[in-house]
């Protein structure tokens, strides 16, 4: 259920419980204290500057800024704010994804060779999703571009809460994991509970009015 900021908030931590019905008890809020929203989603790279050109050129992402170098040589300070080799070095981008993600690409300059990407099946492995209006044009555009790796595809959930959706793996020149999914309006899952998944976007280089400064 779609609900304001004002709405949402309650005293003391309290929020109405799902339904918002009049005089119901409250629920403690969940989460992490003042937490407003996601802010970005991290990506460790080999190549900043052949990251950023995948991402703006092939992606069509937005460069907001780079940063860098981080680095403490005389001290700790990578090892126990990053959890890196404390001989790291860090430079980074900042990157808008469409309406609603930000994505922070990470490159690390450190003494050992890095391992490869992790497998799908690896924990800590992680991939991002595009919502696409027509699949087999994004495949086909996708399978155009230098280094781009497309997995068979496209498929079909058959069954279960996301039954319909349509989506393909791919992977960027360096071997990120990738997604395009193609979202029906009608999932089933959304028989079951009054929480919905965002999207879609009216648009991809539609910017909400309140992040415009």
């Amino acid at each position: 259920m779609d609900r304001s900021p004002e709405e949402g908030a309650g005293a003391a931590g309290m929020v109405p419980p799902a339904g918002g019905e009049p005089g119901a008890a409250t629920r403690p809020r969940r989460g992490i204290p003042t937490a407003r929203n996601v802010d970005h989603v991290g990506v460790t790279v080999p190549d900043l500057e052949a990251a950023i050109r995948f991402f703006v050129d092939v992606l069509g992402c937005d460069l907001l800024y780079r940063s860098g170098p981080f680095a403490d040589p005389e001290g700790d300070g990578m090892e126990r704010g990053l959890a890196v080799d404390r001989r790291a070095v860090l430079d980074l981008a900042l990157l808008r994804c469409g309406p609603n993600l930000n994505v922070e690409l990470l490159r690390f300059a450190t003494p050992e060779p890095a391992a490869p990407p992790p497998r799908n099946s690896d924990p800590g492995a992680a991939h991002l999703a595009f919502a696409v209006d027509d699949l087999e044009a994004a495949m086909a555009y996708l399978a155009g571009q230098p280094g781009v790796t497309l997995l068979a595809g496209p498929n079909t959930v058959p069954f279960g809460p996301s039954a319909g959706l349509r989506y393909v793996y791919f992977t960027a020149p360096w071997g990120l994991t990738l997604e395009l999914v193609a979202v029906p309006t009608a999932l089933p899952y959304k028989r079951d509970t009054d929480a919905r998944a965002y999207g879609p976007a009216p648009a991809w280089d539609v910017v909400p009015p309140d992040h415009r400064e």
